[in-house]
């Protein structure tokens, strides 16, 4: 059953889904993802300013950008690879390209819809941007339990299971030794709240993706003569003008689909969660600053394990060896066998932010429902537990589940922002229009936005001059309490 669901939808259904509404948002925008491409680093610059007690545009971004890149990275590639051929890559790229400019609409519209807490920080994401924006609260509601199942609780028993099956065949390290440590770090984190779980990524992240890059880029100066043709390896074979995989231009276009948005998660609704938390002065800054975690973790770090693959020589059409072990083989084939160290201890590292990462937005999806202590308490018991429970399990059936449920998910937020596209619209026309006016940092007028159901104590209140941190709670209290 489990297998059938997932042919249908990412076969049939997602891979028109994505690609289709990726393309139209792509071109309805003008390129949105590469006008701004630019700007995304001084817009990037700009993201380090931070207001007392609230999280910086740039801490949303390594929030997001340590849920987007985990295992996907490392084990997503080589499973794609293994399974769809080096041509798979290309059709990563595709969908990375194209979900540039869904992640910017999905995250502009999160920041947009976003309501304040009663401690005065934010909480946003798709939910809210269906209930708030499109008046469908059971669809929101749907929304919310997908979006626990497969992030609360199915992808951290994944993400436990990767790192503990790596951490094994490298050290030879019991998976429940792994499971126990990750358990305890984690514990301590994520019982200490958003803002000790953004502190962690912000060191954490920047870390653990440049080291990986480095060490990618060396493997690619050891073969540099090689690297044209392993290029042009990827998109022959992305089109079946590869001999050797001639007949695997189908396997290769979903693998390619699936494992890119696995890996990157635009268009499947889980980064607006985080983007909806920064503190920005208007929503499409977030946006286009959102596009830019796609490109780093794609463009980037998902290239970089794929060329460490195709260009080590270990991979052959047919093998058995796959996933991360295939990742490791091939580090340690070019750089001997402390590369297959340096990868299991690279892939520590990006699960533990991701499990943080998922960790947030299961947390976020449960405040959609209900802020009681007693059930948040409980949840974080329960995550703990699943990811003791996934480093010791073979979870072939559970991968399965995630993928349905994950495909449910993507399908629920890409349906939201087709019927939410011309808000979406409006919101990119308002910044570009401030940005050819010459306004180096645009603002957000609330009243062109009268029409719409948005938080005044977030948007009306932020523009007032002289209103301060504590009274802008203030109003969000009140406002929460009618």
């Amino acid at each position: 059953m489990l297998d059938l669901l997932n042919d249908l939808l990412w076969s049939k259904v997602l891979i028109v889904a994505l690609v289709g509404l990726g393309l139209y948002f792509t071109l309805a925008s003008r390129f949105v993802q590469l006008r701004y491409f630019g700007s995304m680093f001084r817009i990037f610059a700009q993201a380090f300013q931070r207001k007392e007690g609230q999280l910086s545009s740039f801490q949303a971004l390594m929030l997001s950008v340590a849920g987007r890149v985990g295992a996907g990275n490392i084990a997503g590639v080589a499973v794609a690879i293994t399974l769809g051929g080096p041509g798979a890559v290309f059709w990563m790229w595709l969908v990375a390209l194209l979900g540039m400019s869904t992640s910017f609409f999905e995250c502009s519209l999160a920041q947009l819809f976003k309501r304040r807490t009663e401690d005065g920080g934010y909480r946003g994401g798709p939910a809210f941007y269906i209930e708030h924006g499109l008046g469908l609260r059971w669809l929101a509601i749907v929304f919310s339990i997908l979006l626990l199942v497969t992030f609360g609780f199915g992808f951290n028993a994944l993400q436990a299971y990767t790192v503990a099956s790596s951490l094994h065949d490298t050290f030879g390290l019991p998976t429940h030794f792994s499971g126990i440590a990750l358990v305890v770090v984690i514990g301590l984190i994520i019982f200490g709240g958003i803002k000790r779980i953004a502190s962690t990524a912000d060191v954490l992240v920047p870390v653990m993706a440049l080291s990986y890059i480095i060490m990618a880029l060396v493997v690619i100066g050891m073969n540099i003569e090689a690297v044209p043709a392993t290029l042009a390896l990827i998109v022959k074979s992305a089109f079946g003008l590869e001999p050797a995989f001639a007949g695997g231009i189908g396997a290769a276009i979903v693998m390619g689909v699936k494992r890119g948005l696995f890996s990157n998660e635009a268009g499947l609704g889980s980064a607006p969660n985080v983007a909806a938390v920064a503190e920005v002065k208007h929503p499409a800054a977030q946006g286009i600053v959102q596009s830019l975690s796609v490109f780093i973790d794609t463009l980037l770090i998902c290239t970089s394990t794929a060329l460490i693959i195709l260009l080590s020589g270990v991979y052959q059409p047919g093998a058995e060896i796959g996933g991360v072990i295939l990742t490791q083989t091939a580090m340690a084939a070019v750089l001997g066998e402390w590369g297959r160290i340096f990868v299991s201890l690279a892939l520590l590292l990006f699960v533990f932010t991701t499990l943080v990462y998922n960790y947030y937005l299961g947390e976020n999806a449960l405040g959609f429902f209900s802020g009681k202590k007693p059930l948040l308490i409980g949840y974080r018991v329960l995550v703990i537990a699943l990811v003791m429970w996934g480093s010791m399990q073979d979870l072939s059936t559970v991968f399965a589940f995630a993928d349905v449920t994950m495909g449910l998910l993507a399908l629920v937020n890409l349906v939201a922002l087709a019927l939410l596209f011309k808000v979406g619209l409006r919101l990119m026309r308002d910044y570009d229009r401030q940005i050819a006016e010459g306004v180096e940092e645009p603002v957000l007028d609330a009243k062109a936005f009268a029409d719409l159901n948005l938080d005044p104590s977030v948007w009306n209140a932020e523009q007032a001059p002289g209103v301060s941190a504590s009274e802008r709670a203030e109003i969000g209290h009140s406002l929460h309490q009618r």
